[in-house]
């Protein structure tokens, strides 16, 4: 869907020019942009669906930041996070950490609100992630661009509907993970890509193993804030329960990150932070393996929370790199048959030493080195595909539902990369579209 408001602007300047020399013309401030705001081939529109701790912290203040973002609308079915995204937004903008002069904000609890204004250019989704896919396409539908919080899916079969949305209407696209605009996985990138360390043999992926589980829980009535119906959405029924949805009028972690009927756990969630360094820096991020086993820890089957606890997945891919991923630390090792670096949110090192220090040669790939929110915005305005596009961004989080399924199922897999499907294993294939909504535990 082309962007009527857009287009308006491009022919109305056009025409102006054309008419210059034939008259004077005054042009209102409001359509050359105010003089402490961006010009409009700068500004790109904004709205925020879900309002989260992740959004309320950290989306917010830095896409407000942002040269030339506006924020008109934000969305949420918790009116007291409603009122906070508001109020945040406009925190930035007397505090003077955002440029320019704060725009009144639009409030809505139904999402398809915001995706019928012609007059919003891009979205940051930030729900939980079983509501993460179905918005995204009715976004890239609506003529949207869409900034993803990860994990982007819950299965893969929702990876590639993304893939082919954004083909199909030609939208930009962005995981919404800042690991790759952390220096410590920048540096392992360039090291590894460009052959420091040789070939690479085998890799190493550790997520916190800071998953629980808890007691049953009781049915609770529902907070007056909350449209508890609307939150679980494509999610299974049931009651509700505080540990189920998240803390109200608070920004602590939600219970909803550990049950699956909302979310994977750190199998996915840490995982689309540390599998997407490693895969960046071995150039595995748009193919996938080709044999999965695994081993995992579900807590006890009479835990509200039902998330991974432990897990332990082995890879193999086609040309013979060994993939290692567990719950230990956040950090990835890639060893080379040369040396060895290792990365993670704030280390780093490597062998042989002098990696630390080295120079990049000039005839080597330069990666792009910019935050998420910034390589999003810049690439809505130049219509370039992002750092971490859907092709990357589904098999990054592939790589943990491989992992997943080999778990429930208790079996070695073999898989194609290329079509996406189980080798002679109808079982896995059933899960291909289908999410893991409850723990399987061994018979007897």
């Amino acid at each position: 869907m082309r962007d009527k408001r857009k287009l308006t602007r491009r022919v109305f300047l056009k025409g102006t020019a054309a008419t210059a020399l034939a008259a004077p013309l005054a042009i209102p401030r409001s359509v050359l942009g105010a003089a402490d705001g961006p010009p409009p081939s700068e500004r790109v529109t904004m709205g925020f669906i879900g309002c989260g701790r992740q959004t309320y912290g950290q989306n917010i203040p830095l896409f407000v930041r942002t040269p030339g973002v506006v924020v008109l609308a934000v969305c949420d079915v918790d009116s007291w996070r409603l009122e906070n995204a508001v109020g945040r937004i406009k925190e930035q903008y007397d505090s003077g950490r955002a440029k320019g002069t704060f725009t009144p904000v639009a409030k809505y609890v139904d999402y398809q609100d915001v995706l019928g204004r012609d007059d919003v250019d891009t979205l940051m989704i930030g729900t939980p992630d079983h509501w993460h896919v179905p918005m995204a396409l009715d976004a890239m539908r609506a003529g949207k661009d869409v900034a993803l919080e990860k994990p982007i899916t819950r299965t893969i079969r929702e990876g590639q509907q993304l893939i082919e949305a954004v083909r199909k209407y030609q939208r930009i696209f962005r995981v919404d993970s800042e690991f790759r605009s952390k220096r410590p996985v920048h540096r392992a990138t360039s090291l590894v890509r460009n052959g420091y360390i040789g070939r690479p043999k085998r890799v190493l992926v550790c997520v916190p193993g800071s998953d629980v589980g808890c007691p049953p829980q009781p049915e609770m009535p529902v907070p007056e804030e909350l449209d508890y119906e609307r939150w679980q959405g494509p999610a299974p029924r049931a009651p509700y329960t505080l540990r189920r949805v998240h803390t109200p009028k608070s920004y602590a972690r939600p219970g909803w990150m550990r049950h699956l009927y909302y979310c994977d756990g750190m199998i996915t969630n840490w995982g689309t932070h540390l599998n997407d360094g490693a895969m960046w820096a071995t150039d595995t991020e748009r193919t996938g393996p080709v044999e999965i086993e695994a081993t995992g820890t579900y807590p006890p089957p009479e835990s509200f929370w039902n998330v991974l606890v432990k897990f332990d997945i082995k890879y193999t891919f086609a040309d013979g790199l060994e993939w290692t991923y567990r719950t230990e630390r956040p950090y990835f090792i890639i060893e080379g048959d040369e040396g060895w670096v290792r990365a993670g949110f704030g280390e780093f090192d490597a062998k042989p030493k002098s990696l630390l220090t080295v120079k990049l040669r000039p005839d080597d790939r330069q990666f792009r080195f910019k935050s998420e929110k910034h390589d999003f915005i810049d690439c809505v305005r130049s219509r370039q595909q992002t750092l971490e596009p859907a092709e990357v961004g589904h098999r990054v989080t592939s790589l943990g539902h491989l992992g997943h399924i080999a778990i429930q199922l208790g079996e070695k897999l073999r898989f194609d990369p290329d079509k996406e499907v189980f080798e002679g294993n109808d079982a896995a294939n059933a899960m291909i579209d289908k999410p893991i909504l409850k723990p399987a535990y061994p018979e007897g």
